[in-house]
């Protein structure tokens, strides 16, 4: 049956956000996502159980849910000492 324009069936698109939590980033979330997706790609197999084949989808909810561990890697951070104090 076809159905005319305004009878469009609402979506749940749930799968499609990103998280709104201030303390993560959405890079971050894309990129951690983007790495668990090319797993799932090469044969890794998903830690929770979906209808979805698609692996970006089920990458994506695997992040969002905190299932996919990760480790923050960047520069080292250096401690400065204190300045010495200079006796006139």
């Amino acid at each position: 049956m076809y159905q005319s324009m305004g009878d469009k069936i609402p979506r749940n698109n749930a799968h499609c956000t990103i998280p709104d939590d201030p303390e993560q980033s959405t890079y971050r979330f894309i990129i951690v996502a983007a790495k668990r997706a090319r797993q799932l790609q090469g044969g890794a197999r998903p830690v929770l159980p979906t209808s979805s084949k698609k692996p970006t989808i089920i990458a994506m909810e695997e992040v969002r849910r905190g299932l996919v561990k990760y480790e923050l890697i960047g520069p080292p951070v250096v401690e400065e000492a204190p300045a010495p104090e200079v006796i006139l």
